[in-house]
């Protein structure tokens, strides 16, 4: 599902079960001149988590939720950092090891706030939007628990408005 802002053409949320291209992507929102800087981040699937092997993941949300949580961060990026485009990705389903499931992409006139916001939004993504993991492995299946250090590194914006 792609939820597009009314208030900013130039902000995309999808939820989706397909992979995405990240070069299509980037291409997608690098296309403006006034933009000096162009920052990603693309998660994937990895093979351990919390000292244990990983062999594949699904991800649930709660549909309609998920999106206008996705949509209400990156709102809340361009209220913070002079952005043009943001675009959040996030998969849902099953996905095995290496796969992609999140893209997130911005693009300022100047780095240091497309970096800002990039890391704003995955630091926040991770505790706000109402996603569960659960991770496959040699031990049976396993429902991740919130990560302190997640939890940290977003208050960490409270404290930098």
């Amino acid at each position: 599902m792609t939820v597009s802002s009314e208030k900013n053409p130039r902000q995309v949320v999808r939820v989706q079960t397909a992979d995405f291209n990240v070069a299509d992507e980037y291409n997608a929102i690098a296309n403006d001149n006034s933009d000096g800087a162009v920052v990603t981040f693309a998660g994937k699937v990895r093979d351990f988590n919390d000292g244990s092997a990983v062999t594949d993941l699904t991800l649930e949300h709660y549909p309609g939720m998920t999106e206008a949580v996705l949509v209400q961060l990156a709102e809340q990026a361009y209220e913070r950092w002079p952005l043009n485009y943001v675009t959040i990705i996030h998969r849902v389903g099953r996905m095995e090891l290496g796969e992609q499931i999140v893209f997130i992409g911005v693009t300022s006139m100047h780095r240091k706030a497309a970096f800002a916001a990039c890391e704003f939004l995955i630091d926040f993504l991770k505790t706000k939007a109402p996603f569960w993991k659960l991770e496959a492995g040699e031990e049976g299946n396993n429902w991740v628990e919130a990560r302190d250090s997640d939890e940290q590194a977003a208050s960490m914006w409270n404290e930098t408005k």
